[in-house]
């Protein structure tokens, strides 16, 4: 594979989706493709740009040239750019230039301002050295993860038992002078404890979960790193101790502490003697196998009445005459046409999202409805025009229905030709579903994030 150089190459201008990290200087950062020094001309280019109009007392935010939007995100001397012509709204790519220049505070912190304050012309890139696979794994992310615009995190299934048996030995670690105990499984968490009045941020836990993820040296050995979680504090390090118990499975111990690494060490040997005891990571391993929820073990008996679940209110949607509606066999997907759905509970800052039934099995069938997914989040929550409760789209591809109440969210995908009051009535199941098993797809008593 030749490697794509400057922006005079051919290839490289038909990249789909750019993104930059530049100096207010316009010195190259960073690049998604290309050699960053290669591209310094650019640089300069985007950066005249932004000088030019804040000269005139405003700031960038948008340029729209045809089917290209070139978004602008200026924090202080950092200037973050991505140009697109994937249709993603505005909204998303501006919120995708903020994950990555979180991704940046967690290995500098917010303090990198300084440098520039005394030297203009500071070159960064050193710092960053070795690092381009974390950006790289957080812009792919953008086309799989819904966690990076849902602003929630999503949990492993698990039974509620172990689940709790894991929680009580994270618990007692905290206890100890632990600012965060995090047991992952890949992107999913496992179990999550923070100590007293301390609270994470699941885009924080997004950041975290990539550079570990991302960062092979992770894998080998056990790991004292300082890291920085901007939106618990932009401006300072913690100390993060991360340990793999398998291919996929990994611990994160959070401290204050810079020598710690001794403490930490003693907390996992404890942690990893208990989940060994009560067969924690073996059922991790199973879940993992198993995988979530699956839209065609949908229940289609009767369910008990919507208004009497605590968790979702007296919230339904109303649809006219649904007992006339006859519901189709089982086919491809689940019933109705169902072929996907995500769930987001507001209150635990939580979402689940369905395996991916066969009729959405391709990765460019994932990433289409992917974006649909972001197209309709930004939508929803369009300010200019809402905020919406409930809204129904249809094109080739597929019906989708949002519906929005003040306790949760549900982002349902069904076959182009889904009968409407039936997709209305398979949401409702879906939702008394997720109530159902609310034990073991949600971490139950974790204290909700407020920020």
């Amino acid at each position: 594979m030749i490697k794509v150089q400057d922006e005079a190459s051919i290839s490289w201008r038909k990249r789909k989706k750019h993104f930059f990290i530049l100096s207010h200087s316009g010195k190259p950062i960073y690049s998604r493709y290309g050699d960053e020094h290669k591209l310094a001309g650019f640089s300069a280019t985007l950066q005249a740009i932004i000088s030019f109009v804040e000269s005139g007392g405003d700031c960038v935010k948008v340029v729209r040239a045809g089917k290209h939007q070139v978004v602008f995100l200026v924090k202080g001397p950092i200037y973050l750019v991505c140009i697109s012509c994937t249709e993603e709204p505005y909204e998303s790519l501006r919120g995708q230039l903020e994950l990555i220049y979180g991704q940046m505070l967690v290995i500098l912190t917010k303090s990198i301002s300084r440098c520039f304050e005394k030297n203009p012309k500071f070159d960064m890139t050193p710092l960053l050295g070795g690092t381009e696979i974390v950006f790289s794994s957080l812009i792919h992310s953008f086309s799989w993860n819904p966690a990076t615009f849902l602003h929630a995190y999503t949990c492993l299934p698990l039974a509620y038992a172990t689940r709790q048996a894991a929680g009580a030995i994270l618990q007692d670690v905290a206890d100890s002078g632990v600012l965060f105990a995090i047991l992952m499984c890949r992107h999913k968490v496992v179990s999550l404890v923070g100590a007293q009045k301390a609270s994470l941020h699941p885009d924080d836990m997004l950041l975290l979960a990539n550079f570990v993820t991302s960062s092979e040296s992770f894998r080998t050995s056990e790991s004292f790193s300082p890291v920085c979680l901007p939106r618990y504090n932009p401006l300072a390090f913690l100390y993060a101790y991360i340990h793999y118990f398998d291919a996929d499975t990994y611990l994160m111990l959070l401290t204050t502490s810079s020598d710690a690494f001794y403490h930490l060490k003693e907390c996992r040997v404890r942690i990893e003697m208990v989940l060994l005891k009560s067969n924690v990571l073996s059922e991790v391993q199973r879940s993992l196998l198993d995988g979530g929820m699956h839209v065609e073990d949908l229940p289609v008996d009767p369910l008990p009445r919507f208004g009497s679940s605590p968790h979702l209110g007296q919230h339904k949607i109303s649809t006219d005459s649904l007992e006339r509606v006859k519901e189709p066999n089982f086919g491809i997907g689940g019933p109705g046409g169902l072929c996907h759905f995500i769930y987001r509970s507001i209150y635990l800052d939580q979402y689940v999202s369905s395996e991916f039934s066969s009729v959405i099995s391709t990765p460019q069938q994932q990433k289409r409805l992917y974006r649909a997914y972001q197209k309709l989040f930004a939508s929803m929550h369009d300010k200019g025009i809402g905020p919406h409760k409930t809204q129904f789209r249809r094109d080739e591809n597929y019906v989708l229905l949002c519906w929005v109440t003040q306790d949760f969210e549900l982002y349902a995908a069904f076959d182009p030709l889904a009968d409407k009051a039936l997709a209305i009535k398979i949401c409702n199941r879906v939702c008394q579903w997720v109530k159902d098993v609310e034990n073991e797809i949600f971490l139950l008593g974790a204290s909700p994030f407020s920020w």
